[in-house]
């Protein structure tokens, strides 16, 4: 996998880079629904979606409630940055 810059906007990426990079993550695409994914930390999980302009990412129970926490994230952001705002957690 030979990714662009981390500073490169995630839309400058070729769909299968975009695929190894979240699995280079701790991602797992869903076999199903191929847009779709989940991510599983020590101290989180979420759900993720490769929507058609913005990665859609919900963090599983991380409300102070116990409720899902939901972000979106436009594709014109740096991958870096999504990485930074996305895996850092809610």
């Amino acid at each position: 996998m030979t990714l662009p810059s981390p500073n490169t906007p995630l839309y400058n990426h070729p769909l299968p880079e975009i695929e190894d990079w979240l699995r280079s993550l701790g991602g797992e695409q869903d076999l199903q629904e191929l847009h779709c994914w989940q991510v599983e930390k020590p101290t989180w999980k979420a759900d993720l979606w490769l929507d058609i302009d913005q990665i859609t990412v919900r963090y599983i129970g991380a409300g102070t409630d116990g409720q899902d926490i939901q972000r979106s994230f436009k594709y014109s952001l740096s991958r870096q940055d999504i990485e930074q705002a996305v895996f850092s957690g809610p």
